[in-house]
């Protein structure tokens, strides 16, 4: 009986060693892979950016984005804010761009909004507010 017991124990222990791993999988996949994940729809807007000509114009070839710094001087974040309009959910979503023309920086804005048929997120619009002088707003995609 104490063996039996001591069995179930270490079974018990590695089923929750099993569903703890599946739940961080799945996590780690949802938000690497999901179409409305704050991460994917940063890197689909990013791209937009890097291939739209006026914005090449402005930064030049080379431009990376990053997100808000955090404590450590780390700008992974990607500010972002999720909510209900009209029963759909949308999402809006601001990172920065720098390109490699003589300090050329930029903020960008991007709001999506959740397709009930497909039932992904579709963009509503992307500017990208240049901070830089002459300050002007470069409108990508404007779908409102």
């Amino acid at each position: 009986v104490k063996e039996a017991g001591r069995d179930f124990t270490y079974f018990i222990v590695v089923l929750a060693g099993i569903g703890v791993t599946g739940g961080l999988l799945y996590v780690i996949f949802k938000e690497l892979f999901s179409s409305s994940s704050p991460s994917k729809i940063y890197g689909d807007a990013l791209e937009k950016c890097r291939s739209h000509p006026e914005i090449i114009g402005v930064f030049g070839e080379s431009i990376k984005g990053y997100g808000e710094a955090t404590r450590r001087g780390r700008r992974q974040l990607v500010s972002h804010i999720e909510f209900m309009k009209e029963g759909l959910k949308h999402m809006r979503l601001k990172f920065y761009i720098e390109g490699s023309e003589s300090g050329k920086r930029g903020t960008v804005h991007v709001e999506v909004k959740e397709n009930p048929e497909k039932g992904k997120f579709e963009v509503r619009y992307i500017f990208v507010d240049v901070d830089t002088y002459p300050r002007r707003t470069i409108v990508i995609e404007d779908n409102r």
